[in-house]
């Protein structure tokens, strides 16, 4: 039909982009990585386990899109640095990241929390990010010149966190750093952003609900919307705000969490 689009032609929302998806191996960060494929964009996923994340590639170039991994220490600058460097070997730039990588700990009271567990967490979960997001900012400049970062965050960083406070609190440094990022960077086009979920129905924490039933029941029960979120529904979230769609959001800490701060 002359001058009009036809139903299904609009163009997926990272379509031409070149993604970097850190955790990609399961969870949110495989699922990101499969939408984000099927929105258009050529994504590279870094994780410490390989045979999870040449999986996830296969099942993306199986339906048709564009894939690759690369072996990834979110612990070690070195490593992240090397991770983008694929990323710019591979595709001559890099448009958009999303830095899903994080770990948990036992959930218990702050004062019996591990010196162990508080140095895992916060390796990975805050200076994992500010390694990444740093590598891929110089990276963005260098080649497209601008993009879209988003980092994953948690609904419990806003708040008190009983039993999770060592976690709570690098998810906290995490929209720290997301909102400084965002104002430094914001004149130069490139936007960052963070989602912070609320319960999701990943591996952890579906263990932890045959574990105890009554724990992720209490967290439904406390959400307007009375469940958890599926992993593709954060994914979403983390691909809206990594799309031209969301050019004029930057700074934010989206919460993607059925209503559980309301």
């Amino acid at each position: 039909m002359t001058g009009t689009k036809a139903l299904g032609t609009r163009p997926g929302m990272l379509s031409d982009k070149v993604a970097f998806i850190t955790g990609a191996g399961r969870g949110i960060g495989a699922t990101a990585a499969r939408l984000f494929a099927r929105e258009g964009a050529a994504v590279v996923l870094a994780a410490r386990t390989e045979s999870q994340l040449a999986d996830v590639v296969d099942q993306i170039r199986d339906d048709g899109g564009t894939a690759d991994y690369v072996l990834t220490d979110l612990t070690d600058a070195a490593s992240i640095q090397a991770a983008v460097d694929t990323v710019i070997r591979l595709h001559n730039r890099l448009d958009v990241a999303f830095n899903n990588a994080g770990v948990s700990v036992p959930h218990t009271p702050m004062v019996n929390a591990t010196e162990q567990n508080f140095d895992l967490v916060t390796t990975v979960n805050y200076k994992g990010v500010f390694l990444s997001m740093t590598a891929e900012i110089r990276a963005i400049r260098a080649t497209a010149g601008t993009g879209a970062i988003v980092n994953n965050s948690s609904v419990g960083s806003f708040r008190g966190s009983p039993g999770l406070g060592p976690y709570a609190a690098t998810k906290r440094a995490v929209n720290s750093l997301t909102e400084t990022a965002a104002a430094e960077h914001g004149p130069e086009g490139i936007r960052v952003n963070a989602i912070a979920p609320g319960t999701t129905m990943t591996g952890v924490i579906r263990r932890w609900a045959e574990e105890e039933p009554a724990a992720v029941d209490r967290l439904n029960s406390l959400t307007p919307l009375r469940r958890a979120a599926e992993p593709d529904e954060i994914a979403e979230a983390a691909a809206w705000l990594l799309s031209d769609r969301a050019s004029f959001v930057t700074g934010v800490c989206l919460p993607v969490d059925g209503g559980l701060r309301a």
